[in-house]
């Protein structure tokens, strides 16, 4: 299968639908919006976005089974898997805020081998597949060369349900307002991971996260030059609901942080 050919078709897809989020941003309302659980949201244009896109990837490859944020069947036995989010930041969407991104990646017996994410703000396609580069409107992207916390700017979100973990997690943060360039909260944990593919960030962090947050940015970080794991620098960032990502420079040095103040390691 031509991965990179297919990641080629998905943005083509994406582009279709980018214009009409950013139309209905404007239009939106508090009676178009639903609480699917506390601080979790859903609006018409996700619903209608979903729809869409599953309609157009079933017809790219009818036997991929789907894991989608609105479907309510998750389908996780196909060979073929699409992982997709119609519309993440749909808080920022609510409130008329950018960023806010389709995401959209592709397994295959149980490998990522192509995601795309279109943040639809500023019209930015990125795309990489495994058998090719990653991209951005076209043009090769390549994780930035910083290489130390100090000299670098990071990215997070904030859990929205899960606060077990919360005192842990807001110590961590603090420890980076001190050591580092500084943090950002976009509310996108896929333009996050887009911008650290682009060396716009230099690594992400997050946990209480779902696999269609990440699925797509993971690809086009690894397909950059960068490196993602979870928060004890395994491979379970998909469905473990958490996620390290960052240039390849400053990646042990990020993850060594991340495992101090949530495990209470030092390795």
């Amino acid at each position: 299968m031509n991965y990179f050919h297919l990641a080629k078709q998905v943005a083509a897809i994406t582009s279709k639908v980018s214009n009409n989020i950013r139309n209905e941003l404007s239009k939106i309302s508090q009676s178009d919006i639903e609480i699917k659980s506390h601080n979790s949201f859903v609006t018409y244009v996700d619903k209608q976005t979903e729809n869409f896109l599953v309609d157009k990837l079933s017809k790219l490859l009818p036997e991929a089974g789907f894991i989608a944020e609105e479907s309510e069947e998750k389908s996780k036995n196909r060979e073929l898997l699409w992982i997709i989010d119609p519309l993440d930041g749909t808080t920022n969407f609510i409130h008329r805020l950018y960023p806010v991104a389709i995401s959209i990646a592709l397994m295959h017996n149980n490998r990522l081998v192509l995601g795309v994410v279109h943040e639809v703000g500023f019209d930015e396609l990125f795309m990489a597949s495994v058998d090719n580069k990653a991209y951005l409107n076209n043009r090769q992207i390549m994780v930035s060369e910083i290489s130390s916390i100090n000299d670098a700017l990071l990215a997070t979100g904030f859990p929205y349900y899960d606060y077990e973990r919360i005192d842990q997690y807001m110590a961590l943060i603090r420890e980076f307002m001190h050591v580092s360039h500084g943090l950002r909260r976009l509310g996108s944990a896929a333009t996050d991971l887009a911008y650290v593919a682009c060396g716009r960030f230099e690594g992400f962090f997050e946990y209480s996260l779902n696999p269609w947050d990440v699925a797509a940015g993971a690809v086009i970080i690894q397909q950059a030059g960068g490196k993602v794991s979870d928060f004890t620098g395994g491979d379970n960032f998909l469905f473990g609901e958490e996620i390290v990502a960052a240039n390849s420079r400053i990646f042990t040095e990020l993850l060594s942080y991340v495992k101090r103040f949530m495990y209470g390691s030092q390795n």
